[in-house]
């Protein structure tokens, strides 16, 4: 049987790719602007409606910004894992997967990201984890509080995992698994337990221990698996939208 011939790549998609590839060779950091439309349209050799075609989808993509007015134009900017949570959810609305997907992939990818933590996390980012170990106990009174650094406890670990897949896939599933927002509680008792686990979390990474430290965080992932399966068994049984998409 014969194949039908490929499609070529949309050449806004091309040029997407070049100017990405121009930013790094240039060595753009965050807040410069790149080159006027004008010169733009004479390096890439394409018309109006397409460059701008390829800037809108780096936008989307958080790879630049498009400033208005006189000074503006394309501004580069540091990608966040927003535009991964988006695609995330919509491979996984349309496959009807439901919120349980998201505890089941952390459960098996949180104590590895723990464990590469005991080995890997900087001084730095070691103290930052104790600094959110300590505000989640002075809010526990604030379900906002514990919410906020409870994300913040589980991105400076995957991020000090070194790997930074894992820091972007975290901040994903998250994103997507935001209890606040698909209807999960979290009353004063579970949020001291949660606390209590973190503790004992940031304890065994900051002895350096990736054993112990993988224990924790497993037996942590499954508790709260164990507690939302209890309490909330329709929001985990529900199937993931990108309406219910929470704030990376």
């Amino acid at each position: 049987m014969v194949q039908p011939p490929l499609r070529p790549r949309k050449t806004a998609m091309l040029v997407a790719q070049r100017i990405v590839a121009d930013i790094h060779e240039r060595g753009n950091t965050v807040g410069e602007r790149l080159p006027p439309e004008r010169v733009m349209l004479d390096e890439y050799a394409v018309g109006r409606g397409t460059l701008r075609e390829s800037l809108r989808f780096l936008e989307l993509q958080g790879v630049i910004s498009l400033r208005p007015g006189p000074g503006g134009g394309p501004v580069v900017e540091q990608p966040d894992a927003s535009s991964l949570a988006t695609a995330l959810t919509l491979l996984l609305q349309f496959e009807n997967a439901p919120f349980r997907t998201i505890a089941e992939a952390r459960t098996g990818l949180e104590p590895m990201m723990a464990r590469l933590a005991a080995e890997r996390i900087d001084d730095t980012a070691l103290a930052q984890l104790a600094s959110s170990v300590e505000a989640m106990h002075d809010g526990l009174d604030d379900q906002h509080v514990f919410l906020a650094e409870n994300k913040r406890f589980h991105d400076i670990i995957a991020h000090g995992s070194g790997n930074a897949m894992f820091g972007y896939l975290v901040d994903a599933l998250l994103g997507i698994l935001d209890g606040s927002a698909i209807g999960i509680d979290y009353p004063q008792v579970r949020r001291t337990a949660v606390h209590k686990a973190h503790l004992r979390i940031y304890q065994a990474i900051a002895t350096r221990d990736p054993q112990a430290s993988a224990e924790a965080m497993a037996h942590h992932i499954e508790e709260y698996v164990k507690y939302a399966e209890r309490k909330f068994p329709d929001v985990l049984a529900a199937p993931i939208t990108w309406t219910h998409l929470g704030t990376v």
